[in-house]
């Protein structure tokens, strides 16, 4: 498996990326830092994270090159508006201290709001104006995301959503999929020490002599998405790159899909109704 996937616009994402939500401060600097000088190459990040400052600080203490690193961001909801989208947009690079950020998400639909198509259109022009590289979104329904190619006619390379083995959103995966977007995991490993526990994939982490992390993470690969976890210690982060060097049977595949559930979300948020601004 290459450690990188191709996006429709032709850009290169890594495979495994790293979180940031909830790294703030300098103590998030040094996460960073130390994160990029472990081998990550993307690094997921949102406005209302209040963290893009430290991720270009990350960057720029780091022995990484600039051009070798995939930033993103996100727009909040409270900026859907399309002149308020541009600003934001723009608010986002300014804080970076970057020249521009890679790939960079509306963070949710929030469809009430009935302004995510106006989003939408403010980042293809700010793709246009050079400030972002390549544009998708985050929790968007099949629903939304063909209001967007019906009003666009531009759909996102990438759509960000909760993906994980209590909550496997195959439905929504194979939605992406049809119109060869790529599906990005948040909350990959869960939010909760209970899936970190789970005996069932215990039994097939030790079959491979890995962590249940590690399995969970490359049962995320095989389903042929990226996957962002976070960890702030060197040995954790290191641990979460380490998942390249084996591969889960089709059978194995099948028993981690088994533990997903309706009620498998680790915090109710459902975008046909959620509202994050």
């Amino acid at each position: 498996m290459e450690n990188s996937i191709k996006l429709s616009d032709g850009s290169l994402i890594p495979r495994v990326g790293f979180g940031t939500y909830l790294l703030n401060g300098y103590t998030g600097v040094n996460a960073i830092s130390s994160a990029l000088n472990n081998g990550y190459r993307f690094l997921d990040s949102a406005f209302n994270y209040d963290n893009e400052a430290v991720v270009g600080e990350a960057i720029r203490r780091s022995d990484v090159s600039r051009d070798e690193i995939t930033v993103l961001s996100k727009l909040p909801g409270r900026f859907h508006k399309y002149e308020q989208a541009i600003q934001a947009i723009q608010e986002s690079v300014l804080r970076t201290g970057l020249d521009y950020i890679d790939l960079y998400l509306i963070h949710w639909p929030n469809p009430n709001q009935k302004l995510y198509v106006e989003a939408w259109q403010a980042l293809i022009d700010a793709q246009k104006f050079g400030l972002v590289k390549s544009i998708g979104v985050s929790n968007f329904l099949p629903e939304h995301l063909e209001k967007l190619e019906l009003e666009t006619g531009i759909l996102p390379v990438v759509n960000e959503i909760e993906l994980q083995p209590y909550f496997n959103n195959s439905d929504l995966r194979n939605y992406n999929a049809s119109k060869g977007i790529i599906t990005i995991d948040w909350s990959p490993l869960g939010r909760a020490n209970e899936m970190l526990k789970d005996q069932t994939i215990g039994t097939i982490a030790a079959a491979h002599n890995k962590t249940i992390a590690q399995v969970i993470l490359r049962w995320e690969l095989q389903l042929d998405t990226i996957t962002v976890p976070k960890a702030t210690s060197q040995s954790r982060q290191l641990e979460n790159l380490n998942v390249f060097d084996f591969e889960l049977t089709p059978a194995e595949m099948q028993t981690i899909n088994t533990l997903t559930r309706a009620d498998g979300r680790t915090s109710n948020q459902d975008p046909a109704v959620h509202e994050e601004f």
